[in-house]
């Protein structure tokens, strides 16, 4: 399945049914006076988030979607059937912004969870309604109010407990499939990776958190370059960051700086968000020289930088520890 997390729509929900004139003519009843029911109400446009999707794709070919109208009033007093309710089903951690891309109308984050878009239009009078002792035989039938309409821009943040950055071939890849079911592509030149990918990561019986990996940035990314930072999009909602930086570069202080500069740049509250920093591929560095790199990425980070291997699997489980302690404050916390 195509991986989409950005969709345009447009919704419009039903109008009302039209009121009636109507007047009572039956044998025996002489003056039987006005009859006429009212229409009924429009459908709604509803937005749900459901547990088993997690793509926009269904919203790449069908952009606009209609709620049922309401039926018109009928003789007899008889209300119009109102219109059936439009149900779009959406991922769990969807954004719903208007037409301008900034406004934020909804955000949908628990399976189950519904908002109305768009209310359908109320039904109008039929003549029943205008009677009175001194209007004996309404002509008077109200028309159905229109259903409200708008473009909308649906936009997918996965939810994830603690998501993956670095430079493109830092093996991020390789590090998800190690810890987790999921298999990513891996391959030995950049940007394997094109979507977002996530894992779920068990420690032992009782801890277990979800772990995202999006696309690697590069110098430049947040004005386009490379794949763009579209993707960071997905870790705002992570409570923490594991920046891995590859350790065969010759200088993996430098690319620290590069992907954080870009995602200081996008902005979202990414900066400030409690970060894990590990040097990755560590089997295939000399020992002197993996020293050295690690004392220069702990200075430019200002923090520990733990050593690991996602290819040989040495010093996962203290990677993963040390990500699982941070997710389980934060969700104490919360």
């Amino acid at each position: 399945m195509k991986f989409l997390d950005q969709a345009k729509i447009w919704v419009k929900a039903g109008d009302g049914g039209h009121g009636c004139v109507a007047f009572r003519r039956e044998k025996f009843i002489e003056f039987g006076g006005p009859w006429g029911g009212d229409g009924g109400k429009g459908g709604d446009v509803i937005v749900e988030a459901v547990a088993n999707l997690n793509t926009l794709i269904d919203y790449r070919y069908a952009q606009h979607f209609k709620a049922e109208r309401g039926e018109d009033g009928k003789g007899r007093e008889m209300t119009g059937r109102s219109g059936a309710d439009l149900v779009l089903k959406v991922p769990v951690g969807t954004e719903i912004l208007a037409d301008d891309r900034e406004t934020l109308l909804a955000d949908l984050t628990a399976p189950g969870q519904r908002v109305t878009l768009c209310r359908g239009g109320a039904g109008g009078f039929g003549n029943t309604h205008y009677k009175s002792s001194t209007n004996r035989a309404p002509r008077r039938a109200d028309p159905g109010e229109k259903g409200e309409e708008r473009w909308v821009w649906l936009r997918l943040k996965l939810i994830a407990d603690a998501g993956l950055i670095g430079l493109p071939n830092a093996g991020k890849s390789t590090f998800l499939a190690a810890v987790s079911a999921a298999k990513p592509k891996i391959a030995d030149y950049p940007f394997t990776t094109l979507h977002p990918q996530l894992g779920v990561v068990r420690l032992g019986d009782d801890a277990e958190f979800v772990l995202a990996d999006i696309p690697g940035l590069i110098e430049g990314a947040h004005e386009g370059a490379g794949l763009g930072d579209r993707f960071l999009g997905h870790l705002e909602r992570c409570r923490v960051l594991l920046h891995l930086v590859d350790g065969t570069l010759e200088s993996p202080s430098r690319a620290y700086r590069t992907v954080r500069a870009e995602v200081a740049a996008y902005g979202g509250g990414l900066a400030g968000k409690p970060e894990i920093v590990a040097l990755n591929k560590i089997d295939a560095v000399e020992p002197r020289a993996l020293a050295a790199r690690q004392r220069a990425l702990a200075k430019a980070a200002g923090r520990p930088v733990l050593l690991v291997s996602g290819a040989t699997g040495q010093g996962v489980d203290a990677v993963l520890r040390a990500l699982w302690s941070v997710i389980a404050e934060a969700k104490a916390a919360a």
